[in-house]
């Protein structure tokens, strides 16, 4: 069974299942959800944990011996099992099989893995894993997600935030989830319940935003510019190389290209977006900026993209920086 880790807690306070899987790559909600079965089980009386981690010269033997072997001062046992690789091999997946297909009524079997892909998701023993117990995968919350999830943790501590407060809490802490909870956190010992308006929230956060280069891309294709340039100061003040945010400009204002045109000679929109790797969030987004970029600006933005490889190798004139800047804004919409 395939659930969010938002739905864990209330799964968690019904009967306990044998199995729990949790995987992905946003490690504070793999840590949390981690820690609610542990916390499930203790409060279940199970307070005997054995940890074990699969790692070089690991023998897959000794998961079927923890689950058979019952200490004398505990009737139940929580098994932490952690494969940091998310690859069991052909030994391990036999045994993950094995214990799947006849899971220990006295033990519960709690398995931590990192983001899977698609031929481990749809491995057997992983299938087998989700049709034994409960499967936690711990997905990225992106900027679109994030607004949910903030007011989702305030609620909890009965606060919430007036749409502005919001709407630069979320650019402080975009990419950080870590230092998202800690700002959260923060706010409830600084400010009662109740609203908290824009200066409140100021007062009390920091800037911890993070961001990669591949996000300028879809502030790009929103047509994002404050955006853009946030995010564009954020990288030039981490010290990412000028040549890899370019690069990575390239590539998408080359994927605009390329689907428009496909897009103008009735190509199907999904094959196009395969084809030129454009996923998630970002496909909702390319018809509108296709509508609004014509390809003579994208030629052009190419073309300026060409003479900011020469400035960045020290061939060319200005400051790459700025150029990336005056590169982004000329594909954005016009003020109004």
């Amino acid at each position: 069974m395939q659930i969010r880790p938002a739905d864990l807690p209330a799964r968690l306070k019904g009967a306990l299942a044998p199995l729990y899987v949790v995987h992905g790559e946003e490690a504070l909600l793999v840590l949390e959800a981690a820690q609610a079965v542990r916390d499930a089980a203790r409060a279940a009386g199970i307070l005997e944990r054995e940890v074990l981690t699969v790692e070089s010269g690991f023998k897959w033997h000794e998961l079927a011996a923890a689950g058979q072997a019952i200490s004398l001062f505990a009737e139940r046992k929580l098994i932490d099992l952690r494969i940091p690789n998310g690859k069991p091999g052909t030994e391990g997946g036999e045994a993950l099989q094995q214990y799947a297909a006849n899971p220990s009524p006295d033990n519960i079997l709690l398995i931590q893995l990192p983001k899977l892909d698609k031929p481990q998701l749809s491995s057997k023993w992983f299938t087998a894993l989700e049709s034994a117990g409960v499967v936690v995968q711990c997905q990225t919350v992106g900027r679109n997600e994030l607004p949910a999830w903030i007011a989702e943790r305030l609620q909890r501590q009965q606060q919430r935030l007036s749409s502005e407060a919001m709407a630069w809490l979320v650019a402080r802490v975009e990419g950080n989830l870590l230092a998202a909870k800690q700002e959260i956190d923060k706010l409830a010992l600084l400010h009662p319940p109740g609203e908290l308006d824009l200066t409140a929230v100021t007062d009390a956060v920091a800037s911890v935003a993070r961001y990669d280069v591949w996000g300028l891309g879809e502030a790009l294709v929103a047509g994002d510019a404050a955006r853009y340039i946030r995010m564009l100061d954020g990288l030039k003040g981490e010290g990412e190389a000028p040549h890899l945010v370019l690069w990575a400009l390239s590539d998408e204002i080359r994927a605009l290209m390329r689907v428009g045109l496909g897009r103008a000679q009735g190509g199907n929109l999904q094959q196009l977006y395969r084809e030129n790797r454009v996923w998630g969030d970002k496909q909702k987004r390319y018809p509108a900026a296709l509508d609004r970029l014509k390809a003579s600006q994208l030629k052009a933005a190419l073309t300026h993209a060409a003479q900011i490889d020469r400035t960045v190798k020290g061939v060319g004139e200005g400051d790459a920086w700025e150029e990336l800047v005056k590169l982004g804004l000329r594909l954005m919409p016009a003020p109004r």
